[in-house]
């Protein structure tokens, strides 16, 4: 499994099909996005993320970096942000290869 973050609009995706050209794996673009829509439908993102990577080990997540900034005021924002950034890092603890992505530029983490 791989982890790419970064900031939006900031090339992940083609950072990532760059890395992997012909490659038959699994992308799993906008995680962040799936999260919120798995919170907003009342489900478990932890577990649901469990699921999915039992599924698909080779997986390859790009997520935006959600973390940074100013704190939101509004409580499910507040719960999502966290939540999101603690999904991550057990993803980054178990994947092989984590990078964040700048202006197209990856940056290797592990």
């Amino acid at each position: 499994m791989e982890l790419y973050i970064g900031g939006y609009a900031q090339g992940k995706l083609e950072y990532v099909r760059r890395q992997h050209p012909e490659e038959d794996v699994r992308i799993k673009n906008g995680f962040h996005l799936w999260v919120r829509e798995l919170m907003e439908e009342g489900k478990d993102p932890e577990a649901e993320t469990q699921r999915f990577l039992k599924e698909h080990p080779d997986a390859i997540i790009i997520s935006d970096e959600i973390g940074n900034g100013i704190v939101p005021t509004d409580a499910f924002e507040r719960d999502y942000r966290e939540r999101l950034g603690r999904i991550l890092i057990r993803i980054a603890a178990e994947a092989e290869r984590v990078e964040r992505v700048i202006c197209g530029i990856g940056q290797r983490i592990k």
